[in-house]
């Protein structure tokens, strides 16, 4: 017997809380990961971990290419990295908390949101070709989906009361 209508919406609304959820553990980890930058000077933990690892191996691969990066990165980018990264939790935060109220502006402004995430990161995606970066977008581009609904399920009158 197929689920009625009412069933599949509850089961949809399971998996938009789910997925805002994800998107709320996002931001948090963005802000603990912007704040180290901060006060860590990842560059130079990077460059010593390398550095032990080529007097090992100096043919090291992995640890040749860090160790070329972390010197490239400067103070300057490690601050601007650690804003952006704050900044980027804390909009999610502050939207999470709108959907997870259900407050009506939280949904247009979310989708605003992703809609630029995900512009920014395909645009990122054409030139890296990052696989974690192309899991992130079509996260994304489910959870707009599911915000949609949600919104559109809302503003015709739709409730659940669990």
């Amino acid at each position: 017997m197929p689920p009625t209508t009412d069933m599949k919406e509850k089961n949809i609304y399971r998996i938009f809380e789910i997925g805002v959820l994800l998107k709320a553990a996002n931001a948090l980890l963005e802000i603990v990961l912007g704040g180290l930058l901060l006060f860590v000077n990842v560059g130079d933990i990077v460059r010593a971990f390398a550095q032990n690892a080529l007097i090992e191996d100096p043919d090291n691969f992995l640890a040749s290419h860090l160790y070329g990066y972390a010197s490239r990165f400067s103070a300057q980018a490690e601050f601007y990295s650690a804003l952006y990264l704050i900044s980027h939790g804390v909009i999610k935060v502050f939207l999470v908390i709108g959907l997870l109220r259900r407050k009506l502006w939280a949904y247009p402004a979310s989708l605003a949101v992703l809609g630029l995430f995900v512009a920014y990161q395909s645009i990122r995606f054409l030139a890296t070709h990052s696989i974690p970066l192309a899991i992130l977008t079509v996260f994304d581009l489910a959870l707009m989906w599911l915000v949609y609904h949600e919104y559109r399920r809302m503003l015709k009158g739709g409730g659940f009361k669990d």
